[in-house]
């Protein structure tokens, strides 16, 4: 779990709103913020072990009552990418951006001190994948998000009405745009069937995935730090061994990159029967939220590989704790997911 030294003392028994408590990170946040002594609410339509109050992000009812005396609200509670096709785009903003909304609304009334909301690198939507021909795109703050979906939509919305809260309101607000930490199977059907799932997770330590507990990390952080910046947008996503000078590589030989920066890394793929990937397209760069959140994140490619070789689970013991929840309730005929 998260070391104590991390995070002050002094911050023990603030009390804190969670929402989307049943969810990843929403669990991992509350297990984390009480073994640190916060005095947790947690909000969430789904009853969970981590929930305590059961009830929606659009009733205002719900939500005025769980804010009295919070003093940092981390927002994680959303409609997902997987369930673009199995709920309609009013669904979608009714709770990425009216129940974003109303928290803000609420926050506000309640003088909070810090709003922190948990946002997803899929804003960037087709900023990600530049051209053929062209090198691997390298994704920092200030590439402008072109979504390409109704959740890529919303959730840049709900960061904007961040934003306007805070300009308006002067609520410190700090949107951590995530990378995957899911541990349920890729979304991608092809992906799913060229490679073994934790062949898949592993390669994205590269440049798209951070585990659990880092994401953890970073929001606690986040709730720490958000007084003193005001308003800001952050990455969250594993560090990187890529330069911007590998950029054209990536895109035609990625795994001959990954050779000369890992000699070893073939030899634990090989006890596995595992590839690397031919082509990486995007690198998520996360040095902002190391320098400005004071922000260490622990799980990269290196850290993934040393466990590899000493047999040993890559996941933090937070992410295996928290384990798989999934999407979706029932079962389709294409897979773990509609199409």
């Amino acid at each position: 779990m998260l070391k104590a030294e991390l995070f002050p003392g002094k911050d023990e028994h603030m009390k804190v709103l969670v929402t989307g408590s049943a969810g990843h990170l929403g669990e991992a946040m509350v297990r984390t913020l009480k073994e640190k002594g916060y005095d947790v609410t947690s909000l969430d339509l789904t009853p969970s072990p981590y929930t305590s109050v059961v009830g929606s992000l659009t009733d205002r009812f719900v939500v005025r009552q769980c804010m009295e005396s919070v003093k940092i609200v981390f927002h994680m509670a959303t409609l997902h990418k997987p369930h673009v096709a199995t709920h309609s785009k009013q669904q979608f903003i009714d709770t990425n951006i009216s129940g974003t909304l109303l928290l803000l609304e609420e926050a506000v009334r309640a003088h909070v001190s810090a709003f922190i909301f948990t946002s997803t690198t899929s804003v960037f939507g087709d900023a990600l994948v530049p051209p053929p021909g062209l090198p691997a795109a390298w994704i920092t703050e200030a590439v402008n998000p072109v979504p390409k979906n109704i959740y890529g939509i919303s959730k840049e919305s709900a960061e904007q009405l961040c934003r306007l809260y805070h300009r308006t309101h002067g609520l410190p607000c700090l949107v951590l745009r995530t990378s995957r930490f899911f541990p349920e199977e890729d979304d991608n059907r092809a992906r799913r069937e060229a490679y073994a799932d934790d062949n898949l997770k592993v390669n994205e330590y590269l440049f798209r995935r951070v585990d659990l507990e880092d994401a953890v990390n970073a929001h606690i952080l986040a709730g720490q730090m958000a007084g003193a910046i005001g308003f800001d947008t952050y990455i969250i996503s594993a560090s990187s061994p890529f330069q911007q000078s590998d950029l054209a590589d990536l895109r035609i030989h990625a795994d001959r990159v990954v050779k000369r920066l890992f000699p070893d890394y073939e030899v634990a793929y090989a006890q596995r029967g595992w590839t690397m990937f031919e082509e990486i397209d995007r690198v998520y760069a996360n040095e902002k939220a190391r320098k400005e959140l004071g922000w260490a994140p622990r799980y990269d490619f290196r850290y993934v590989l040393d466990q590899l070789h000493a047999g040993r689970d890559f996941r933090s013991p937070l992410a295996r704790v928290v384990g798989s929840k999934g999407y979706h309730t029932e079962t389709f005929l294409e897979g773990p997911y509609p199409v």
